[in-house]
């Protein structure tokens, strides 16, 4: 009966002993007591990460969170490959670790946007700017007034490549970049929110070839990835890597008419089917879509918003000023129904803002910002709990059983990881 059910919802197989899939850094894991919580908040927690990974919607998951600067979690569950819904009993299950790479799919977008903000700290462009004083040729039908900034807070006009495109396209950065210079836009004023899934990270990218004389790829290296020691932290893998990388899996029930129409909109194809192809094809796993394929492990992911948590500083090193971690998360507009995806949203230039009561960071999170990445990928901090963390998963379930359990998860740690009183004593000075 169990194997009917994993082959009518595309789930992958649960061992009776989820501790036999399980990795644990316990040399880095701190101890609940040493960042002020307490241990049966931290096994809730990752009980509510062990159900989540239950539900088999999610063959391989990652862990890190860090409270006050600490690793409170750094853990993997389940395989980055092997244990998808359609992998034989022979093939080799690699496990999941939080040193795992995974892409991280549109959770690239808040990485990216701290770039821009960088290349604005360095007096290389001012974000208020249009996109076209930088790169001309963009002004074509119209778009001479879109801003780098409308573009980074979604209201760039440009949700989406033409419906015909071929997803092959995605892995050439001049056809892309022609494509979208001959785009005619929905609005040029910023008045809509439409979240622009892919077409955004083209646009940034010109930009920062255009401003810097080299590659976005360069410029992340240089700023990011080289100063705070990652080993991936890229836009796409080297092929060497590629052995490593985690694979993406279509898992959960299969998207209806609806659900189908969303994701052609939202993504430039309904069939989950084909995603996953897309997803796991070389091409598309070493090509540089800056909004969409930055390779990191989840430990990276962690200690890149603690940075931001910590004003731009990691460790001893200062990779930007606190100001520029200030703008990067300060809210523009109001919050909107977004036109791509049908949900209210609050977003800064680049990044996604939590909400009251309930937002996507968990319950009364307004300060928190981070960014999702297809469907189930969560990167995020919240200074108000003192807190940055990142669950990388490898399936992309569109709507399945495994909703209540990550609603829980996300549940879970924002009631769990206590509120600084502090922190609110400052926030409402400043309001």
């Amino acid at each position: 009966m169990d194997s009917i059910r994993r082959h009518l919802l595309h789930l992958s197989k649960i061992p009776a002993d989820v501790a036999e899939v399980t990795s644990i850094d316990r040399e880095k894991e701190a101890a609940a007591e040493a960042v002020g919580m307490q241990p049966a908040d931290v096994e809730a927690l990752w009980d509510a990460i062990v159900k989540l990974y239950r539900t088999g919607t999610h063959p391989g998951i990652a862990v890190s969170i860090r409270r006050r600067g600490k690793l409170l979690l750094s853990r993997g569950i389940g395989h980055a490959r092997g244990n998808g819904p359609d992998d034989g009993p022979h093939a080799e299950k690699i496990p999941m670790r939080a040193d795992t790479p995974v892409c991280l799919f549109s959770t690239s977008k808040g990485i990216t946007a701290l770039l821009m903000h960088l290349l604005a700290e360095e007096g290389l462009l001012n974000i208020m700017d249009p996109v076209a004083f930088y790169a001309p040729e963009f002004a074509r039908n119209g778009k001479q007034n879109i801003t780098v900034h409308q573009i980074l807070a979604h209201r760039g006009g440009i949700p989406g490549l033409p419906s015909d495109t071929p997803l092959e396209t995605l892995w050439d950065e001049d056809k892309t970049w022609d494509l979208l210079c001959a785009a005619e836009p929905i609005t040029t004023d910023g008045s809509r929110l439409a979240y622009h899934a892919i077409t955004g990270g083209f646009v940034l990218e010109r930009v920062v070839r255009q401003v810097t004389g080299d590659s976005i790829s360069a410029y992340i290296d240089h700023k990011i990835r080289q100063p705070m020691g990652m080993r991936y932290f890229t836009y796409g893998i080297a092929p060497e890597q590629l052995p490593a990388l985690a694979s993406t899996y279509a898992t959960g029930l299969r998207p209806g008419p609806l659900l189908r129409a969303f994701l052609k909109r939202a993504l430039g194809t309904g069939d989950i089917t084909t995603l996953e192809t897309l997803c796991n094809d070389p091409r598309f796993q070493e090509a540089v879509i800056p909004a969409g394929n930055l390779v990191a492990s989840a430990d990276e992911v962690g200690r890149f918003f603690q940075m931001m948590l910590d004003g731009g500083k990691a460790g001893r090193r200062r990779i930007c000023a606190p100001v520029t971690i200030a703008r990067a998360v300060q809210e523009f507009g109001s919050r909107r129904i977004d036109r791509t995806l049908l949900i209210p949203m609050r977003y800064s230039a680049g990044l996604m803002l939590g909400d009251e009561p309930f937002g996507v960071w968990g319950s009364h999170s307004k300060y928190a910002y981070g960014h999702l990445g297809l469907i189930n990928k969560f990167a995020w901090a919240d200074p108000q709990r003192e807190l940055s963390a990142a669950i990388l998963t490898t399936g992309i379930p569109v709507l399945s059983h495994h909703v209540p359990a990550l609603v829980n998860l996300m549940r879970q740690i924002s009631e769990r990881v206590p509120r600084t009183r502090e922190f609110e004593r400052f926030a409402l000075s400043i309001a």
